[in-house]
């Protein structure tokens, strides 16, 4: 049966302009999001068809486009426009993080690191350079590879939070394998990052460990 001829307390689209958009499944809101099902399938049975076949939402959603494209119902369109959503999804998050205080803030702060570096299939180290109000200046994505101290070089770090003026740095990196929990690699660097920085008094405010689903913080467990 077509959406369109469900009871209309049932098709995702009004249930989410009546109940709001955190009411829905995640095949209901993938099924808006493909507007159309396949001949004799509904968008929602597609959606929970592709949900099965994928993994789940987070899988589908990290899948490149050659993994996207093997999927009956998903193509060069649907893949370019789930990319434009995420896209705008992660800057609506750093918008969001720039109009706060990163310490006042921690959800945010948080949330926008996970959306940009738990997709990553490599390793990838970043700073977020706050003012002296700890309001975020800039984030950027510093280094790939292995993170340890022969890849993450402190010099660099230094020379670009005095080139972005910056009070403080938050550390960032994310584990591929998604567990979070910092090697001695990450409590090393972390040792000489901030080594490094406080001879230009910079501050190391938090080193954060971006895993699949959770993240920890080396100041939480004292390491700062």
């Amino acid at each position: 049966m077509a959406i369109r001829d469900w009871p209309a307390a049932e098709r995702p689209r009004e249930k989410l302009l009546r109940m709001g958009a955190g009411t829905l499944s995640d095949a209901e809101l993938l099924a808006i999001f493909l507007r159309t099902g396949l001949p004799g399938v509904s968008a929602v049975d597609l959606a929970r068809r592709l949900l099965n076949e994928c993994g789940g939402l987070r899988p589908l959603l990290d899948a490149d486009y050659q993994a996207m494209r093997s999927h009956k119902g998903l193509g060069p369109a649907k893949f370019v426009q789930l990319q434009a959503a995420l896209e705008l999804a992660r800057r609506h998050l750093w918008e969001t993080l720039q109009r706060g205080d990163a310490l006042t803030s921690p959800d945010e702060t948080r949330r926008f690191l996970a959306a940009r570096l738990r997709g990553y299939h490599h390793e990838v180290f970043a700073c977020l350079f706050l003012d002296n109000r700890h309001r975020v200046i800039a984030f950027d994505e510093l280094f790939s590879g292995t993170i340890d101290g022969a890849a993450v070089h402190p010099r660099e770090v230094v020379k670009r939070a005095l080139g972005h003026n910056a009070a403080a740095v938050i550390l960032a990196h994310n584990h591929p394998s998604g567990v979070a929990e910092p090697s001695r690699a990450d409590e090393a660097i972390t040792r000489r990052l901030k080594e490094a920085l406080a001879t230009v008094e910079i501050r190391v405010l938090d080193h954060l460990v971006v895993g699949d689903g959770e993240m920890v913080s080396l100041a939480e467990r004292g390491l700062i």
